[in-house]
């Protein structure tokens, strides 16, 4: 955060889950958000000193279906930083409310793996308010520390759309094609995206009540980009790097009950490096083939 001018907020505690989204509800009034605001705040929100929950974790790989072991899956911070995530996004100086705003990419940088006894330093701030062809976006920063030694970084992209001057971008067609074969199909429903918004903490109302994915325009309740994001690394878990970087970019959004296809393609020359772990990474429509979900891990 070199560089960064502002003031780090020291917070004694994560943000609550019935706060932080009391805030975003207040934030949606019309009279709340300052009119025309084109800046982001240049506070830092920091927690010092936070312990994993063990319970907390199990479950997360038990609905995510990855392994629970002495270190973190890489997306499980995510989880972490998301309560002061949301407690910047629902700041009345922020220039768009909270709910509305979409997660649309998501790039996590692990350094090394974090050991579920590490007591884990936070700091997240927000930067780069820019354009985007449907509305604006703005990237969340993400980083976790123990010690002095950043271990993980996160670089959370949100869009809030609005009208704009761009040019609407042509319908994307897809071909009814036959999709490939999967390396596995995934099964999911309503019951297990409230239990990962349980444990993430992740309550938007698009996920758990059907009257409120409805108000946004959804069929239905749809799983959290976060969801889909851990579930597909489960195909190639274990052949992971200590060092990684997982870029994510989040298509169409997963309506429930569904079941996707999982794809993972070693990238050429990872086999030979003894890890097997650079991969591209998709979640695809088992009928049209259409992407929820694609994905690269990198070695760093």
């Amino acid at each position: 955060m070199a560089g960064r001018k502002g003031t780090v907020v020291q917070l004694r505690e994560q943000p609550g889950t019935l706060d932080n989204y009391a805030r975003a509800a207040f934030g949606a009034l019309p009279f709340v958000k300052p009119s025309g605001r084109r800046s982001l705040p240049k506070d830092t929100l920091s927690l010092s000193g936070l312990r994993i929950d063990t319970d907390n974790l199990a479950a997360y790989a038990r609905v995510c279906g990855l392994r629970f072991g002495d270190t973190l899956p890489i997306t499980y911070p995510f989880t972490l930083v998301f309560p002061t995530v949301m407690r910047l996004l629902t700041e009345r100086e922020f220039p768009f409310p909270a709910i509305g705003s979409v997660h649309i990419e998501n790039v996590i940088e692990q350094l090394r793996p974090i050991s579920v006894s590490e007591p884990l330093d936070i700091a997240v701030h927000a930067e780069n308010l820019r354009p985007h062809p449907k509305g604006t976006q703005v990237d969340f920063v993400s980083e976790i520390s123990v010690g002095r030694e950043l271990v993980w970084r996160q670089v959370s992209t949100f869009l809030k759309m609005h009208p704009t001057d761009a040019p609407k971008e042509p319908k994307q067609v897809h071909a009814d094609e036959v999709p490939p074969r999967p390396m596995r199909t995934l099964r999911v429903d309503q019951k297990a995206i409230s239990r990962y918004a349980a444990v993430s903490g992740d309550r938007n109302p698009i996920h758990v009540s059907s009257l409120g994915a409805k108000a946004f325009g959804f069929p239905g309740t749809i799983a959290h980009g976060m969801w889909s994001a851990a579930a597909v690394l489960g195909a190639v878990e274990g052949r992971i790097p200590d060092a990684v970087t997982y870029s994510v970019k989040f298509g169409k959004p997963v309506v429930l009950p569904a079941t996707v296809n999982v794809y993972a393609d070693a990238v050429a020359g990872a086999e030979s490096a003894g890890t097997g772990s650079g991969w591209d990474l998709a979640l695809r429509n088992p009928k049209k083939g259409y992407p929820h979900l694609t994905a690269t891990l990198r070695p760093l």
